[in-house]
């Protein structure tokens, strides 16, 4: 029951606290609004306002009750910290790390603070940095799960994978439904289960209430770990189960695709605007590519380079794009054809201002986001100077490692192989359509041939990129980075990495519906 309107400060806010806590967001934004009416200087009053919104998806009103907060107590920890989560939300990311470090600043003995810190900059790529501020937030907190498995992913992409492993089996020991620690444990790939691990998988999987999403991690973990047993019939049958489950609630449209790939071919007819500054974007190198082709050890090769900083998968291309189709109240394939040069240019500049951070060490960097391939054309119209890696693995062997990944974002089109057939038929041909409209500006670089013969293919990779051959290059896994795929990255190269013949006939309907759609097995060739 909401209090009555005359009732003291300290009761309004202890029933908010209580309707926070139970999730009856209703009854604390009702008496929070009594509240901040009686006591429009209440800091507590402020900040519980402030979580309320946040609880409701409302950063942006969250932020302004927060800012409030903190002004009417600027020594509140908690003000600060929730603060940093709305600013966070809101894309302020570096108003959001000022606001989180001062949390900690004030309470430097309180784990959460250090925790929130510690998982926003780690989302933001940030890794390096939240190694430390994760590792104190443990230490202050061990019993504390998310810091633990947080800091064991942040071990992951930082190479340590032993400690990874140890840090995930802990949370296991304490926690055996976890099925988030069961399936980043398997995607170490360096580890193996035990008989004993892979039994306790199944048990759960066997748990009739278990949810479909659940479900689905612990299926993804099954089948790799009976791969690594060499049962393929088995690990074939529970990827199929797993991604069954997966596509019912991960919906995904073939001929939605397909218009989407035509929307990008029809809105770059020639000629192209002359360009204001042809050097723009010389620094860039942009790797396209589909999930699981490879990208991950070209993009590894390059920052092996001395002039080359690897970025990763970062997200400036698209929001520039996103941005200017929000301005223009139009979509990409509605407004590229009638923009001009010095849009282009104004984009371009954009982007360059945004990636700054990754060319302080390096005068180089490369941009491996996985929607590239899409955005060739936008990406080398704005950025005149840039050039495109596309690197390209076997159409099978690329189709089925995508069937076999559970992908944490994105991802939506490989949940059967017919959609992920498709999916890669899009991708070959608007690749073909780069290749032809942009001319000595996109290079293949072809996975197998890599493997086959490592120095020939990276020194052809470096001559497209005008980088000077660097024997570092030909060792890429002794370069120590973060990377958020640790497949092959972290081993000498190898040639013997193709699953597709070891699952033989299971995979002939992928192999009738790619020559169907005209891939062949070499449409990577030039």
């Amino acid at each position: 029951m909401p209090p009555t309107d005359n009732a003291p400060l300290s009761d309004l806010l202890a029933t908010a606290s209580r309707a926070i806590a139970t999730q009856k967001l209703a009854t604390a934004e009702l008496t929070l609004r009594q509240a901040v009416g009686a006591a429009p200087d209440s800091s507590e009053a402020q900040r519980l306002s402030g979580v309320v919104q946040l609880m409701r998806g409302n950063a942006g009103m969250a932020v302004g009750h927060l800012r409030r907060a903190v002004e009417l107590k600027p020594d509140d920890f908690n003000a600060h910290m929730t603060l940093g989560s709305a600013l966070f939300q809101c894309q302020l990311h570096d108003a959001a790390f000022e606001s989180m470090r001062r949390a900690c600043e004030l309470s430097p003995e309180t784990g959460a603070p250090w925790y929130n810190l510690g998982h926003a900059l780690h989302i933001t790529r940030r890794t390096e940095e939240a190694r430390p501020v994760l590792e104190r937030a443990m230490a202050l907190d061990p019993s504390h799960l998310m810091t633990r498995t947080t800091l064991a992913n942040v071990l992951s992409s930082l190479g340590d994978i032993a400690e990874a492993a140890r840090l995930y089996r802990d949370v296991l020991r304490s926690h055996p439904d976890h099925v988030r620690a069961w399936h980043s444990l398997v995607n170490l790939k360096s580890v193996k289960l035990d008989d004993a691990e892979i039994q306790q998988i199944k048990q759960l999987l066997e748990r009739p209430n278990l949810s479909a999403d659940d479900r689905v991690w612990l299926s993804f973990a099954l089948a790799k770990s009976l791969e690594n047993q060499n049962d393929l019939a088995a690990s074939f049958r529970t990827l199929q189960i797993a991604n069954a489950i997966k596509r019912r609630i991960t919906p995904w449209d073939i001929a939605t695709e397909y218009r989407r790939i035509d929307s990008f071919i029809e809105a770059f007819p020639p000629p192209l605007p002359p360009a204001v500054d042809p050097n723009l974007g010389s620094e860039v190198i942009f790797i396209a590519c589909l999930p699981r082709s490879g990208s991950t050890l070209a993009e590894h090769i390059l920052a092996s380079h001395s002039l080359v900083e690897g970025a990763n998968e970062i997200p400036d291309l698209t929001a520039v794009l996103r941005g200017e189709s929000e301005r223009r109240q139009q979509t990409l394939g509605q407004w590229a054809p009638l923009a001009m040069a010095e849009d282009w240019h104004r984009l371009g500049c954009e982007y360059m201002e945004r990636t700054a951070r990754w060319r302080t060490r390096k005068p180089r960097f490369t941009d491996k986001n996985l929607g590239n391939w899409a955005l060739v054309g936008p990406a080398l119209t704005m950025l005149p100077g840039a050039r495109v890696v596309n690197t390209r693995r076997d159409p099978l062997e690329t189709c089925f490692s995508c069937y076999r990944e559970l992908f944490s974002v994105g991802g939506e089109f490989s949940y059967d192989l017919e959609s992920v057939a498709h999916y890669y038929a899009g991708y070959d041909r608007i690749s073909q359509f780069w290749r032809q409209r942009f001319p000595g500006r996109c290079f293949d670089h072809v996975h197998e041939d890599l493997l086959a013969d490592p120095e020939s293919s990276i020194r052809k990779l470096l001559e497209f990129c005008d980088l000077p051959f660097e024997p570092a290059c030909l060792e890429p896994h002794k370069t120590s980075r973060v990377v958020y795929s640790n497949r092959q990255v972290r081993q000498p190269l190898q040639s013997d990495i193709a699953r597709s013949a070891r699952y033989g006939t299971l995979l002939d309907p992928l192999r009738d519906l790619l020559r169907q759609l005209g891939v062949s097995d070499h449409a990577y060739t030039l």
